[in-house]
């Protein structure tokens, strides 16, 4: 069979006898071309079928450019973009909402597509779906940041997340222990010989965040000071490229989170007794490694069922100690420093409930000054 000429035409014979035309449909992330293909009996066949689409194409690339890449090729250029600035934690966070998320509903869709109405009916999907108005947002959140980065790099004209309806998050009040509660944790915990137990006693006196405590060296307590300087968090992330999980020491997530906090007596007598009896770098540990966050929690379950203290988590004791400080009369913005929260607002957005003596006070003060 004799081959026509083909320069230039992008239409070539196969070794299957049949013929094949490709046409460009846009680029890739790396800013090479990417082609559609047909196929074809005969090379007229293909060449009638190629010229609608290569003009079909051109005014595309002319109107759309880079826009034509999709979404999932703009978040593979994206991670690697942003991967060497961003805490490994984070970025194993991004890749979970990501793929959980975002790719299935925008994985095929080039960029210049990806609208306002689109992400309305990706947010309207996961309500149906009864997902948190807190997810929601936060997963809207990170989209918004993506398109922000495709924006600059001439992606897109404008970000559609500016115009997307999210659902209100409402602001949950967190319910402390009681002082009775409390007393009673304290007496199981007295009453186990597990170093891991005394974790509950660190959280309800110091307020520290779970990861903090799993992370915490003796390198950060200073007995002569009387300080604990938290430095490091600890929690299990997925690692990058598969299903598997493991343990991740990274700094802590703000500035205001590293923070350092005096020790009472009761906490100093409690970790000079640890330290006694440890020969690891870690104040907790399992052998000679730290003790991740899900082992305290577990050992933490076990002692609020001897309590019989149901629907309680281990996170609650911070918002315990935060509670006990505020009923001491202790300064919002003292206690917002000892808990490591960006500004008074969000301690007082948390824990208001925990205020309503000095309003009840207030109140009365303002009547007695009129009479």
């Amino acid at each position: 069979m004799e081959k026509q000429s083909t320069r230039g035409e992008n239409i070539y014979y196969r070794k299957d006898g049949r013929w094949e035309g490709r046409y460009a449909i846009g680029r890739k992330s790396n800013g090479r071309l990417k082609y559609g293909y047909i196929y074809g009996k005969t090379y007229q066949d293909v060449r009638e079928k190629l010229l609608p689409l290569k003009q079909q194409s051109e005014r595309m690339m002319e109107l759309y450019g880079k826009s034509l890449m999709t979404y999932s090729e703009w978040i593979i250029q994206w991670k690697k973009e942003i991967r060497m600035s961003v805490k490994v934690s984070t970025f194993s966070d991004y890749c979970y909402k990501l793929s959980r998320y975002l790719l299935p509903h925008l994985g095929n869709t080039p960029m210049y597509q990806v609208t306002s109405e689109r992400i309305q009916e990706i947010v309207d999907h996961y309500i149906d779906q009864r997902l948190s108005a807190s997810s929601i947002q936060i997963i809207v959140c990170l989209l918004k940041k993506t398109l922000n980065d495709a924006k600059k790099q001439g992606l897109l004209y404008k970000n559609p997340c500016h115009a997307v309806q999210l659902p209100k998050r409402r602001t949950k009040k967190v319910r402390a222990l009681t002082i009775e509660q409390q007393r009673t944790l304290l007496e199981i915990v007295d009453k186990n010989n597990d170093a891991k137990s005394q974790a509950v006693v660190l959280a309800l006196n110091t307020g520290m965040r779970i990861g903090e405590i799993a992370a915490l060296k003796w390198e950060n307590v200073d007995f002569n000071k009387g300080i604990i300087s938290i430095r490091q968090t600890c929690n299990r992330i997925q690692a990058i490229g598969n299903q598997k999980t493991i343990i991740n020491y990274d700094e802590v997530k703000s500035a205001a989170s590293h923070r350092i906090i005096p020790m009472n007596q009761k906490v100093q007598n409690l970790l000079k007794r640890l330290r006694k009896a440890s020969d690891t770098d870690f104040v907790f540990s399992v052998g000679s490694k730290g003790c991740e966050p899900r082992v305290l929690t577990y050992h933490f379950h076990q002692l609020r069922k001897q309590a019989k203290l149901e629907s309680i988590h281990f996170h609650q004791l911070r918002h315990t100690f935060a509670t006990r400080c505020l009923e001491a009369k202790i300064g919002i913005a003292s206690v917002s420093a000892l808990l490591g929260h960006s500004s008074t607002k969000m301690t007082l957005d948390v824990y208001s409930d925990s205020m309503l003596e000095e309003r009840v006070t207030a109140v009365y003060a303002i009547e007695a000054l009129t009479d």
